[in-house]
């Protein structure tokens, strides 16, 4: 992913207002964030922890996209979970249920879509294996070289962004 600046991400939202979007404060370490290994950036919100936010490259622009994390924990006899994104197994405290408003009218109505996704929005690194889930048998050996299983994660964030603006990825 190519570096954005402060602008560029706040500019690029679909599914919050500019109001939002300029409140919003970006990650912590957003000075430091390793683009090169990056397919999107993904942060919680440092002001906001029941606040998340995508954005991702999009023919030539980026797009992002804001999410809603749940505000009580889930409480579940499972012991792990498996990211809807990047396909990486956790401790069930490492995967979370993060729901995005719709873009456009049918959020305002309050409609919106879900996803099971890594709780710190790091399947970049996951799927590169410079991050290991606390779970050890997190990422199972796959037949997949690096590049499929990039455009695996890829294609399967651009089925849940779809869902959010309405419009299919090509």
């Amino acid at each position: 992913m190519e570096p954005l600046t402060e602008k560029q991400i706040r500019a690029s939202f679909v599914n919050c207002t500019k109001g939002e979007a300029a409140r919003m404060r970006l990650p912590l370490d957003f000075a430091e964030l390793p683009w090169e290994d990056l397919d999107f950036l993904g942060w919680v919100d440092p002001g906001a922890p029941l606040r998340a936010h995508l954005v991702l490259p999009r023919d030539g622009s980026p797009l992002g996209i804001s999410l809603r994390v749940p505000s009580v924990g889930r409480t579940s006899a499972v012991k792990s979970s498996l990211c809807q994104i990047c396909l990486t197994g956790h401790a069930s405290s490492g995967v979370t249920l993060l729901a995005a408003p719709l873009a456009g009218a049918r959020g305002r109505e309050g409609n919106t879509v879900g996803t099971y996704i890594c709780a710190d929005l790091a399947c970049s690194l996951y799927v590169r294996g410079k991050r290991q889930p606390k779970l050890r048998a997190g990422r199972q050996e796959e037949s997949l070289t690096l590049e499929e299983r990039i455009a695996r994660m890829e294609g399967n964030l651009d089925g849940f962004v779809s869902r959010v603006t309405g419009v299919a990825v090509a």
